[in-house]
Order: structure tokens, then C-alpha cells, then sequence
């Protein structure tokens, strides 16, 4: 009885060591952008979870870019782990702008990387391709005198998501979040990715944000992986979430192994 007890407790020591010896997976923090609610990951979160991941999906005010990386940061600063910190659109302006210590990759799913003094309107309009501006419904004033803005319901599956169903695109446009003009104005204060190493992915029909904008912005960026989905609209998200749950593990797998992040990167690379 005792040679048992002995092996056992021998065991669970053996057992522990080897289970201390494993690096914890960071915590992914999804944000999601203008005109999209975290609804819009459903698809990266299903994929994520089910490989182990704890996943976070901000609900992202969209009130303005310091406002909104700030409620990231108090999100991300109650997460006793490391981060990896994730934005579509114009959550990457938001991203860009957090600062919490914790945040050990950021992930750019078609989204803005600006540096500092950059606005998500003035680099959506670096170089031609982006028809948003015409898509857009009349401006709805608020209260304090500011402007929400949203996709026109009928031109939504065209601009926003046209690699995805009629009917999906229909729901999402019902339930689309507005952003204030403010924020797509605001200049951003910080830029993360000078110091936290990044990935992106991205389609190369994104109407929103025009492909060469999101290259440039990837390329300065010094993107550790970037993936271009073809055809992939702004959504690229909801209508390709296994991609881009592979380029989000890909950086976590970076974050608790820095030895496999040098892998065939950095790089460009086509669906």
C-alpha cells in the first residue's frame, strides 16, 4: 500500500511538472470595427474556442479612438495573462491606440494600423478604391451636436460584404453599429505596432478600406505574416473566419513560442 501511495504521489508530482512546463495560451481580445457588433467573429470564435483559446469580444463603443482604447484597456488590464489583441477595421485605429502592458501581438483584420497623426478617413483615402463615402446613409445628429453615421441598408451587402449571403448580409445591416464622424477623424496618439509585432489579413476586395491601403499599412508595419484573402470583402472576418483564426493562432503561437514566430516570415501570402 505504501509502494502505491509512493508511485502516486510520485505521479502527481511528475504530472505537475510537466503540466507547470506548459506555456499558458494568451487570451484572444477581438474588437470589431464601424458598421459590424462582436456578433461578427461568431464564426473566428467557434474555431478559436474549440483549439483552446479563451476568447474576449469587445463591444466596441465606436465613440472615438482614445475613448474607445481606453474601455479596450480596462478590458485588457483585468486579464491576468497575456493578450493577443485583435481588430477589424476601424478597431485596428483602436488597437493601434491601447496600451495596456499585457498585449503581446496585435492581429489587423482588414483594418487601419495608423501611426501617429493618422486619422482611419485620411489613410482610407491614400490611395483610390474606397466607396464608402457614397454608400453612407444621411448622417443621424445627436444631442452633444455630433454625427453617427451608417451604411445605407440597401448598398450594404455591395459595400460592406459582398462575399457573404443576401439574407446574412441583410441581418447584419439591420443590426449595424454606427460610428461617430469623430472618430473616423480622430487622430491617433500612439502607434503599438512600433512596438508589439504584428499580423494581418485582409481581402483583396475590400471596398471599404482599398487593398493598397491595407499593403502599405501592413508593409510599414513590418507585418510579421500577412495573408491576402482573394476576393475577400471588409468582412473578411465572417466570411473567412478560418483563416483568420489560423493568422490569430499563428500570433499566439508566436507569443508563448518566440522560436516559431521567425518561420517563413515576414511575408506576403495569397489565398
Amino acid at each position: 500500500m505504501k509502494i502505491l501511495t509512493a508511485i502516486a504521489a510520485t505521479a502527481a508530482v511528475l504530472t505537475g511538472s510537466s503540466a507547470a512546463s506548459q506555456p499558458t495560451k494568451p487570451t484572444i481580445l477581438l474588437v470589431h470595427g464601424a458598421f459590424a457588433d462582436a456578433s461578427s467573429w461568431n464564426g473566428v470564435i467557434s474555431i478559436l474556442k474549440k483549439d483552446g483559446y479563451d476568447v474576449v469580444a469587445v463591444a466596441n463603443p465606436l465613440r472615438g479612438v482614445k475613448n474607445d482604447a481606453k474601455y479596450v484597456d480596462d478590458i485588457a488590464n483585468g486579464i491576468k495573462r497575456p493578450i493577443v489583441l485583435v481588430g477589424h477595421s476601424y478597431g485596428g485605429s483602436v488597437i493601434t491606440e491601447a496600451q495596456a502592458s499585457n498585449v503581446k501581438a496585435l492581429v489587423y483584420v482588414a483594418a487601419f494600423a495608423p501611426d501617429v497623426g493618422e486619422s482611419a478617413s485620411t489613410l482610407s483615402g491614400k490611395f483610390p478604391g474606397s466607396t464608402l463615402g457614397a454608400a453612407l446613409a444621411p448622417p443621424v445628429t445627436l444631442a452633444d451636436g455630433g454625427k453617427d453615421l451608417y451604411i445605407q441598408q440597401s448598398r450594404f451587402h455591395e459595400q460592406f460584404a459582398a462575399d457573404v449571403s443576401p439574407a446574412q448580409a441583410a441581418s447584419m445591416a439591420a443590426g449595424q453599429r454606427p460610428i461617430t464622424e469623430a472618430a473616423l477623424n480622430e487622430a491617433s496618439g500612439a502607434a503599438a505596432w512600433k512596438t508589439t509585432p504584428s499580423w494581418f489579413i485582409y481581402g483583396d476586395g475590400d471596398k471599404n478600406i482599398p487593398p493598397q491601403v491595407l499593403q502599405f499599412m501592413a508593409e510599414r508595419a513590418r507585418s510579421r505574416y500577412t495573408e491576402v484573402v482573394h476576393g475577400g470583402s471588409h468582412v473578411v472576418m465572417t466570411s473567412n473566419p478560418k483563416a483568420v483564426a489560423k493568422v490569430i493562432e499563428r500570433a499566439a503561437t508566436a507569443v508563448t513560442s518566440p522560436s516559431l514566430s521567425s518561420a517563413g516570415e515576414p511575408g506576403s501570402y495569397r489565398l
